[in-house]
């Protein structure tokens, strides 16, 4: 069974930091392309960032400059440093990604999500 564990969601003042961590258990090959989601309430779940397994980065507008994401391929975990935040960071942000098993093709998996709060 493929499992997408989250962790380090909470409440931060503004001008804070916080680091989420995502990691990808199970029978699994290492995934192509893993990714952070958010989605606030009364909004479309939006892009945060992705990263592919080669390295390649590409991130929200929104959040470009203040956010990084990485990933540790041996590990199938991926990371987002997020820093500078704003309250309208907040959200419940959701790990993605993409990968096979050894029985199954090419699909995305999502984890539970974590929530982020922003607020003096």
């Amino acid at each position: 069974q493929v499992q997408l564990v989250e962790s380090g969601g909470g409440l931060v003042q503004p001008g804070g930091s916080l680091r989420l961590s995502c990691a990808a258990s199970g029978s699994i090959f290492s995934p192509r392309a893993m990714g952070w989601y958010r989605q606030a309430p009364g909004k479309q779940r939006e892009l945060v960032a992705t990263i592919t397994k080669d390295g390649s980065t590409n991130y929200a507008d929104s959040v470009q400059g203040r956010f990084t994401i990485t990933r540790d391929n041996a590990k199938n975990t991926v990371y987002l440093q997020m820093n500078s935040l704003k309250p309208e960071d907040t959200a419940v942000y959701y790990c993605n990604a993409n990968l096979r098993s050894f029985t199954t093709t090419w699909q995305d998996y999502w984890g539970q999500g974590t929530q982020v709060t922003v607020s003096s």
